[in-house]
């Protein structure tokens, strides 16, 4: 395949991220994929970025992620400084066939406004999509922008500008779920697990209370804002509690985090992520929001640990009840499906990630997504000539 794609990573992360970083790790996954289909990908990240590519370019030295949640006034100029990087890279050569770009609101803001001489986008949409109705709501990018979206019943809930520029959803993946159907069944702990930030939409408080009610060990795994280790957000102080993901860990969370029956860990990457991961009777989802593409469900089933949810979100799409995890609308409900996810069979679970969530799947359906953008903006070039 003669392709040279930009993959537009942004300035948050390093690709691979040092641990938690979904939509870094979802890059770091997607690339090699696609280099091994014969695509050529130039990366447009942070400096400090490890990832094997063809061609690399930064405006930032290392990942910004630490500024992400101060006053606005304070970091709106930092997506900006990097897609200003990325337009003058466009600009400045012609072997750029597409760009798929994975920056919030800015990449396909300022991608759209390039204008008919620029490359096809695709713009992947990773988030919750309520969250800029101006933008989305009035979106009018031609011919040459597309989005898709990681989940159907996430761009069920776009609105309806955003739907029409849509080319529709390609699912997460995991490396682990390369033969994960061959891999050994794994030894089973006694306890749930919540792998992700920590914040108000993925319900830690509510696992931990749920945990306490009925007695089975929680682990707390993922960053507390910033903060990626107990020790470091302690030494912060009074003057961490500004980060709101830091309230809502003080306030909701961590009066119900003893150290015994729930802990708190912070990030885990690697391999001991996968370890506490496969180890667990069960993976946790309490939800309040619509989860829009779950990579930590992928992972979990990839390693054969069930998945315990609130049914928001792509969870439906990702599960099947009574299969591979126990899904249910009712927050109270979550601690009786708790204590029954043991009776789930982690085979089916490896065996569903196998089929479905590989690396492998998730590129050829972004290469077919990448042609069908192709040929969509050479419509309107056609016509006019």
């Amino acid at each position: 395949m003669s392709l040279t794609v930009l993959m537009n990573a942004g300035p948050w992360l390093s690709v691979p991220p040092p641990g938690y970083g979904g939509i870094e790790n979802v890059i770091a996954t997607l690339v090699p994929e696609l280099r091994r289909l014969g695509v050529k990908v130039v990366l447009a990240s942070v400096d400090s970025s490890t990832l094997p590519v063809d061609e690399k370019f930064s405006v930032f030295p290392d990942g910004q992620f630490h500024a992400l949640q101060r006053p606005y006034n304070q970091v709106c100029g930092v997506s900006q400084a990097h897609l200003n990087g990325v337009v003058r890279q466009l600009h400045a050569r012609d072997d750029i066939d597409l760009v798929h770009d994975h920056v919030e609101a800015v990449g396909l803001a300022t991608l759209s406004a390039m204008g008919p001489d620029a490359p096809p986008v695709l713009h992947t949409l990773h988030w919750d999509l309520a969250k800029h109705p101006e933008l989305y709501g009035n979106l009018d990018a031609g011919e040459r922008v597309r989005v898709n979206g990681v989940s159907a019943s996430q761009l069920a809930r776009a609105p309806r500008a955003l739907r029409a520029h849509s080319v529709g959803h390609v699912h997460l993946s995991t490396p682990l779920a390369v033969g994960a159907d061959r891999a050994p069944r794994p030894e089973k702990g006694d306890y749930a697990i919540i792998l992700g930030r920590i914040n108000p939409g993925k319900g830690q408080d509510v696992g931990a209370r749920l945990a306490q009610r009925v007695g089975v060990p929680l682990v707390l795994a993922g960053p507390v804002g910033p903060y990626h280790r107990p020790e470091d957000l302690a030494a912060a102080g009074d003057e961490a509690r500004q980060n709101p993901d830091v309230r809502f860990f003080y306030d909701e969370v961590a009066p119900h985090v003893d150290g015994d029956l729930v802990r708190w860990v912070g990030t885990v990457a690697g391999q001991e992520r996968d370890d506490l991961l496969a180890g667990a009777k069960a993976s946790l989802f309490p939800l309040r929001w619509e989860e829009p593409g779950g990579t930590a469900v992928v992972e979990s089933l990839a390693l054969g640990t069930p998945v315990v949810a609130t049914a928001r979100g792509c969870l439906p799409e990702l599960i099947e009840h009574g299969r591979t995890g126990l899904l249910t609308g009712d927050e109270d409900e979550l601690g009786e499906l708790l204590l029954a996810a043991s009776l789930l069979d982690a085979d089916e679970c490896r065996r569903e990630a196998a089929v479905r969530f590989t690396p492998a799947v998730m590129a050829q359906r972004y290469v077919d997504l990448y042609e069908r953008v192709r040929q969509g903006a050479r419509v309107p070039q056609l016509q006019a000539a």
